[in-house]
């Protein structure tokens, strides 16, 4: 594979040729991938997809509307719509089929928006693996003592969160449960939408005080204060409310090392009732169709200087050592965005 006298070979031949072709594309997109994402991330700061909803417009007039010289943004046009972001029609620029896709998810166009922190981390990735540098990444996140942002941390969760509920109320039945509880829950904007998937069932929301604060008011905001409640508390030094039958874990884990994954784990094992199960919910590397969530979560969380991707079956091993049994993995129709695991007490 690393011999040239083979590539040229195989580039030549008509049975390796399809072959080496899709490799060469393949090593040309991971060389260009920066390139890429800049041009979404620069469509979506310019709010193309938004403008163009409304329908197709001439380029120029597109230009002068966002404040980009001509030249500049027929660049940038050109750049997008080779990724489907845009297309054209005649001399008219409209959203492409992954423009329109993102358009409809806001979660997507939230975290896109928020890769500015991680993409500016990863200007030196040397540095930055080195311990050379100080990523802002590490402190957004209000983890681990840091004084992170807790504003900006729930709004970025509860903008990514309906994809990610879709995902979990499609793998598992919430409903059939009395007392939920979501450890390291945000802002409550998961339970929100397990109230009106599960009606009859109380709600505890455990987090850092200034979260479950902001989770507080929207339960109440909801109308949720009668079956909510919110909790403040570390995960690593305070022990969980007792007496739920489900406690979820929603992209959790995946943050933190594997101590500190093992005393969530614990904590949650014992607060649970006798029959009570757990769900975690994140990104798995190595999980089929998904195989890059790997090299992604590797780093950003080293970015993070926290946790690393774990495989199901690594999780899997995590939950046996705390106790759970029976521990299953469920289906879910986009494992990019989560897989899940569910064990019982």
């Amino acid at each position: 594979m690393a011999d040239p006298r083979f590539h040229a070979f195989a580039a030549k031949f008509p049975l390796t040729r399809g072959v080496a072709r899709r490799e060469a594309k393949a090593l040309f997109d991971i060389c260009a991938g920066f390139v890429y994402a800049q041009v979404l991330g620069a469509c979506v700061e310019l709010d193309l997809f938004e403008i163009l909803a409304r329908g197709p417009l001439d380029e120029r007039a597109l230009a002068a509307r966002v404040g980009v010289p001509e030249a500049a943004f027929a660049s940038l046009v050109s750049a997008a719509v080779s990724l489907r972001l845009l297309s054209r029609a005649g001399e008219k620029i409209r959203l492409g089929q992954l423009g329109a896709a993102l358009r409809g998810n806001p979660g997507a166009v939230a975290m896109i928006r928020h890769h500015k922190l991680f993409y500016d981390d990863l200007r030196d990735p040397v540095a930055l693996l080195r311990g050379q540098t100080e990523p802002a990444l590490a402190a957004f996140w209000p983890y681990h003592g840091q004084a992170g942002d807790s504003n900006a941390y729930s709004a970025l969760m509860s903008a990514t969160q309906p994809m990610i509920a879709a995902e979990i109320f499609a793998a598992y039945e919430v409903s059939r449960h009395a007392i939920i509880m979501d450890v390291c829950g945000g802002d409550g904007s998961f339970l929100v939408r397990v109230a009106a998937r599960a009606p009859q069932a109380r709600l505890i929301l455990f987090d850092l005080p200034d979260v479950a604060a902001r989770a507080a008011q929207i339960f109440a905001a909801a109308g949720l204060s009668g079956r909510a409640r919110a909790v403040a508390g570390d995960v690593s030094r305070d022990a969980l409310p007792e007496g739920a039958d489900l406690v979820t874990l929603i992209r959790v884990l995946h943050d933190n090392s594997d101590a500190r994954a093992a005393a969530i784990l614990a904590a949650a094992r014992a607060a649970l009732a006798p029959g009570g199960k757990i769900l975690v919910a994140e990104p798995m590397a190595g999980t089929g169709g998904a195989e890059t969530v790997g090299a992604y979560f590797s780093m950003y969380l080293a970015a993070m200087r926290s946790g690393r991707p774990r495989s199901a079956a690594e999780l899997a091993a995590l939950l046996q050592a705390a106790g759970f049994k029976k521990i299953r993995q469920k289906r879910t129709n986009q494992p990019l965005l989560a897989s899940v695991l569910v064990g019982e007490v």
